[in-house]
């Protein structure tokens, strides 16, 4: 029985998305997401846990977080995670991403004008059944660190 890598998450962007093109020419963003969970302690009181993703998005799906994505924007997202490493001065680094296959906009948030341009519903999807890119950035294309 194969695997399955699947990841689903629903929150706010941290940062405007970080958008460059590699040597292939293919476009490449990067950005944080904050997922929150909130739950009540002992003493009755509310607390809160923000994690925080490292999202990284490719080709088209760029295209759009770079138009139309900005920072307090919540979205639902859902891609695969993937981890890597690489070595820095002699010690061994890893960092886990979330390689986005689709994501849907799930409010205006941000102060970006041109958000408004696309429903706030729209659901953007990645494909990467014919591609002859990586999956990832590897350390060779200068993604060391993004």
């Amino acid at each position: 029985m194969a695997g399955i890598n699947k990841v689903i998450l629903v929150g706010h962007l941290g940062q405007d998305p970080e958008v460059r093109t590699i040597d292939s020419g293919a476009k490449v963003a990067r950005f944080t997401l904050a997922t929150t969970e909130s739950y009540k302690d002992k003493n009755g009181e509310r607390k809160d846990i923000t994690e925080w993703h490292n999202i990284i998005c490719w080709r088209g799906l760029a295209d759009i977080a770079e138009k139309f994505l900005n920072k307090g924007k919540m979205i639902y997202l859902e891609g695969k995670i993937r981890t890597r490493s690489w070595e820095d001065n002699g010690i061994k680094k890893y960092r886990t991403e979330i390689m986005a296959d689709t994501f849907t906009m799930l409010s205006s948030g941000g102060g970006n004008q041109q958000n408004n341009s696309l429903n706030q519903s729209t659901t953007i999807s990645n494909d990467n059944e014919n591609s002859d890119l990586p999956p990832f950035l590897s350390e060779e294309e200068g993604d060391l660190p993004f």
